[in-house]
């Protein structure tokens, strides 16, 4: 499969073409700066765009807004701005890949803002819904998401192997529904849905 080409099957033709659009986008700036690697660069569509978009499955029924930590490239933060028409605010402090992703909004009219600076430093809203791919252990997200989530948030975040041993770490520190969903694109992998989420000192 080209990079440029979508799975003609999953996306409606619309959202198939700015899809199109960001790949081929991503094809020419990975030249010249590291957003993917390039062992992934053949297995684009599976590894990073269709593995992104099935977080949209998981999203709350009425649309809101995001916030992304540490989209890289754009995964999920962008691609789910493409796929669910969501509101969705990229968090990422690499100035090179803001810059990428600044012009990846431009190019695929995505609704997206992006913010080049560290998750810690962000000021923004509280937001319905938190995502980060690849970004840090699930106690430390927990702790940056926490203050930025408006009541009856959720967390939405792929794990891999490590889910287990990251989920009971985390149950010291937190109270937290859990649901567990197998990734569509990656075996073994698990996408985590969290809500109701408190720090468990607040019994106290």
């Amino acid at each position: 499969m080209k990079h440029s080409e979508a799975p003609s099957n999953i996306f409606a033709p619309g959202i198939r073409e700015r899809l199109e659009a960001y790949a081929a986008l991503l094809t020419r700036w990975n030249a010249r700066i590291n957003l993917i690697s390039r062992g992934d660069a053949s297995d684009l569509w599976t590894r990073h765009i269709l593995d992104s978009a099935q977080l949209g499955n998981l999203l709350p029924a009425a649309t809101g807004t995001l916030a992304d930590f540490g989209s890289g490239a754009g995964f999920p933060g962008l691609i789910l701005a493409i796929t669910t028409g969501w509101k969705v605010h990229l968090v990422e402090s690499d100035q090179r890949k803001a810059a990428f992703l600044r012009e990846a909004v431009r190019a695929t009219g995505a609704l997206a803002e992006v913010h080049p600076v560290r998750v810690e430093a962000l000021s923004l809203a509280r937001v319905a819904v938190v995502t980060a791919r690849a970004l840090a252990p699930l106690p430390d997200l927990l702790t940056l998401a926490y203050p930025r989530l408006t009541p009856g948030g959720i967390c939405l975040f792929p794990k891999g192997v490590t889910a287990n041993d990251e989920l009971t770490a985390a149950e010291n520190e937190w109270h937290m529904r859990v649901e567990r969903f197998p990734s569509q694109t990656s075996p073994g992998a698990t996408l985590l849905r969290i809500s109701e989420l408190r720090r468990v000192a607040s019994d106290s």
